[in-house]
């Protein structure tokens, strides 16, 4: 497991990109369907659906799509794994929301949402490894901590509760997993990625590099 996911080959580096955010997708679904809070961006893309009736995948892909733009005036360059990451986590999230029944009972909630905590830890760490590109939202954080040269947590924070505030007047759930999310995330995808033997700092500097961007704000792919 570990030479595998230590590898500089682009096929298998590409692999774990995609398993990466497809398992990623799934997990979003996976908290979704707990009902019991979500990370700040999928609150904002929870809102946005509710509020155009659009499905929450397509939500995410067109957030994804409008963040981006700012990345032009940021001189931000977004790289293949830039591009899978808005294009597919949405994609992904809907299948899995096409398969996942809501959970109506509160211990069954806090399963689906502790099953979509790890599993998006897990696939964070997968995604990153990959090192082919920061995920739209991880780039733009980056990008105004550049520009600005604010610190990494007040960029990251102004960020987050800017959408959080704007997801939840559009409807979307902010509870206890927003908050268990918030704290839990980082922790537990540093976890995964000693777990799985992802060397952020490796012999590759452009592949180390981007990949310590992403991790940053760890359990954004987004």
């Amino acid at each position: 497991m570990r030479s595998f996911l230590s590898t500089q080959n682009l096929p298998v580096r590409l692999i774990r990109l995609f398993v990466g955010l497809f398992m990623y997708g799934i997990a979003i679904a996976l908290m979704v369907r707990g009902n019991i809070g979500l990370s700040p961006w999928d609150v904002f893309s929870q809102g946005l659906s509710r509020t155009t009736g659009i499905s929450f995948g397509v939500c995410t892909i067109i957030i994804s799509a409008f963040v981006l733009l700012f990345w032009i005036p940021l001189r931000q360059k977004p790289g293949f794994g830039t591009i899978a990451n808005a294009l597919l986590v949405g994609i992904f999230a809907d299948l899995g929301l096409s398969v996942i029944p809501q959970a109506n009972h509160l211990l069954l909630q806090c399963v689906l949402f502790a099953a979509g905590l790890f599993l998006l830890a897990f696939a964070t760490a997968l995604y990153i490894g990959a090192g082919l590109g920061p995920g739209p939202r991880d780039g733009l954080m980056t990008g105004l901590v550049r520009v600005t040269g604010r610190p990494v947590w007040m960029i990251r924070t102004g960020i987050e509760l800017s959408v959080v505030v704007v997801g939840f007047l559009m409807g979307g759930v902010v509870g206890a997993g927003t908050a268990v999310f918030a704290f839990g995330v980082g922790p537990l995808t540093q976890l995964t990625l000693r777990w799985l033997g992802v060397n952020l700092h490796g012999k590759n500097p452009k592949a180390a590099a981007v990949a310590s961007a992403d991790a940053v704000v760890p359990g954004l792919p987004n």
